[in-house]
Parts: structure tokens; sequence; C-alpha cells
């Protein structure tokens, strides 16, 4: 997932976990697991950090996206792809479609979603252009094609 950098990602409808993605062993998922347990359920941003390694949620709506990252990652990496996890979430499952969804039925078709991201921003870090207050994140234009 992303050459190493990112570990572990989900999206969780309050505590159970929609689909997630890794392509590691470990107690990442365990940690996450109970990271998203203690989440307030307001919208927010939020990190941990344990063991050279980053925690990342965003919590809106309902949804929590997570990402664990190496600290290296740095946050504004680890919170632009939760970013872009939740657009395309909302893009495919916007309107309710995934309010019935249970426990990781949405892995088949969104993991590779969350592994698409996570090589995206780690291949192309200037992808990230546009830190405004609302976060918004801005497609590169190469080969007159636009890559969001």
């Amino acid at each position: 997932m992303g050459q190493e950098s990112f570990i572990y990602s989900f999206v969780a409808r309050g505590t159970m976990v929609l689909s997630e993605y890794t392509e590691f062993t470990g107690n990442f998922p365990a940690i996450a697991a109970r990271c998203l347990q203690k989440l307030p359920s307001s919208n927010n941003k939020f990190t941990f950090n344990c063991d050279h390694h980053t925690f990342n949620f965003l919590v809106q709506d309902g949804y929590a996206y997570c990402v664990v990252a190496k600290e290296s990652v740095g946050k504004q990496i680890s919170i632009a792809f939760l970013e872009r996890v939740k657009a395309d979430f909302k893009k495919r499952y916007g309107g309710g479609k995934a309010d019935t969804a249970t426990a990781k039925s949405l892995n088949k078709e969104f993991g590779y979603v969350l592994w698409t991201q996570a090589v995206i921003l780690v291949s192309i870090p200037f992808f990230i252009l546009s830190f405004s207050p609302s976060f918004a994140c801005i497609g590169v234009v190469k080969h007159g094609k636009s890559i969001t």
C-alpha cells in the first residue's frame, strides 16, 4: 500500500468497518479499531501516534476514514489521503447507498480505491497543491489530462 508509507486504511460507518486495505501483517487493524471505538462522533480530524506510526482519522456525517502511516509521511499527506478517500466514497456511496452495508462488505470494490489513492499520493506528492482551511485538493494536469 503506497510503497510502505501507508500501512493500513479503512472506511467505517460508526464503528463498523465497511472496507479496509493493507498489504502488511501486524496489529495495525486492532489498534486502529480500538482508536475508532474511542473517537467522538463529531465531525473532526484526529491523529494518534504509536511506535513511529500515525493513526489518522477523518470523521464526517457518521463515517470514519482512517489511514495508518509511517510518521515520515507527515500529517498533511495523510489527511489529504483521507479527504480523497472520503470524496471517492461519497461519490460512489452517497445518498444512503452505504447505510445498510454490512461489515467489510465493500472490501472487494472499495479496497482497490484505498490502494489506488495511497499509490497516487506517495508517487506524486506534489499532487496536493492547495491546503486551504476547507482542505481543498486540486488535481494535477499532466499531458493534457486532469488526474483527480
